[in-house]
């Protein structure tokens, strides 16, 4: 038998050369946010989780925006129009440094800049994207409420006529840049339904509560939302919003880009570990050849590949406009799960030195937890795949 086709080994950092089938402007893509991952961010961001913030949060916005990343799959208003299978590897780029970052652009560019750019007026749309686009101005997206986070329409969060005006009462919690946003898109109930409002956050009635002695995602500005008799104009209500399929869309999008997420989350603590146990020696050698090890490396190296194949896939079908909101569950409870899972192993395999800081590995663990939880938990996400495949809803 020839060997003049024979097959090289598989490379362990992309086993199933998932990255294989990229094009070459998806590989520039890849690249380009990567190097800006790695070279800007990687080095601060053990400090920042430890800090529990982001020190300077508008620099670091306005280098996303040169970067380009902001709203990156949108259309017009100075965003690129870049395809679903980009803009997803610009997120496993940004979390393989870790789950925050990942969010702050997720936040920005796929549920509030998504919500404007999908039920705002030209007006709406020309007044804030181009330059929340560029990183000069940051925006937040109200939804989530304390009593109502997997069933948003129990919010209590009300809007009210006054004249011509709005009037907005509630809370929101759990919002990413809450407290640094110059824009809030916030949803409320009305008479009429659910509609969504843009909020300058200067308006009078607004103001926003850091969340503090976080565990996870702590490289990242958690904020409550307070409203107490914010006026609105007519102008400020999204027109194309209605309903509670209008935020859920949005939260679609953002998910979508958690699906990639997890995978650098997970390619990053499966990289930790391999690297770990080459160089780790006890009992005369390295740990990389007991037994034990090489199948947790193995777990992982599937968990990870699984992981994205099943992204790239997602990305795929997104791109050719046959992406369902159910595969968009399918990739978000199964990537995370994975990312888990491999997050476990790789703290294992680092013994104590897996609860430091030094190793990314914990970090990485204790930021999944909230991956895990928001924009639908793993709960969540399983009902709706069993009503795709019964048809039978199990929510109510």
């Amino acid at each position: 038998m020839s060997n003049a086709h024979k097959a090289t080994a598989p490379d362990p950092g992309d086993f199933l050369e998932v990255d294989g089938s990229l094009s070459a402007e998806e590989r520039d893509i890849r690249d380009t946010v990567r190097d800006f991952a790695t070279g800007e961010l990687l080095p601060n961001v053990a400090d920042w989780f430890d800090a529990g913030t982001i020190p300077d949060a508008r620099a670091l916005a306005k280098s996303f925006g040169d970067l380009g990343v902001f709203g990156m799959h949108l259309d017009g208003y100075g965003c690129a129009g870049a395809s679903a299978v980009s803009y997803g590897l610009a997120c496993r780029e940004l979390e393989a440094v870790d789950s925050g970052l990942r969010s702050f652009v997720s936040v920005q560019g796929s549920l509030a800049m998504t919500a404007i750019h999908r039920f705002g007026s030209e007006e709406q749309k020309n007044t804030w994207l181009p330059k929340m686009a560029a990183g000069e101005l940051i925006g937040c997206f109200g939804l989530t409420e304390p009593d109502s986070g997997s069933d948003p329409g129990s919010m209590r969060t009300r809007a009210r006529r006054d004249g011509s005006d709005w009037v907005l009462d509630g809370t929101k919690m759990w919002i990413t840049n809450g407290s640094i946003a110059d824009v809030a898109v916030v949803w409320a109930a009305t008479e009429d339904g659910i509609r969504g409002f843009v909020v300058p956050t200067n308006t009078p009635g607004f103001s926003a509560n850091v969340v503090h002695r976080k565990l996870s995602l702590r490289a990242s500005i958690t904020s409550e939302l307070v409203l107490d008799g914010v006026r609105l104009p007519e102008s400020a209500v999204l027109p194309g919003s209605g309903g509670l399929g209008s935020p859920l869309s949005c939260l679609n999008e953002a998910r979508y880009g958690i699906v990639w997420g997890a995978t650098g989350a997970a390619r990053a603590c499966y990289q930790a570990a391999l690297d770990y146990a080459a160089t780790r020696e006890q009992f005369g050698r390295a740990i990389s050849g007991f037994q034990l090890t090489q199948r947790k490396l193995a777990d992982m190296l599937v968990d990870v590949n699984q992981a994205g194949l099943t992204a790239l896939q997602i990305g795929r079908l997104k791109d050719a406009g046959r992406c369902h909101h159910t595969h968009v569950s399918f990739g978000k409870l199964s990537c995370v799960a994975a990312a888990q899972r491999v997050a476990g192993e790789a703290r294992s395999i680092h013994g104590a030195n897996g609860i430091t800081l030094e190793y990314p590995v914990l970090r990485h663990m204790l930021n999944l937890e909230t991956v895990a939880t928001y924009e639908g938990t793993a709960e969540i996400h399983a009902l709706s795949l069993g009503q795709a495949v019964t048809g039978v809803s199990a929510f109510r």
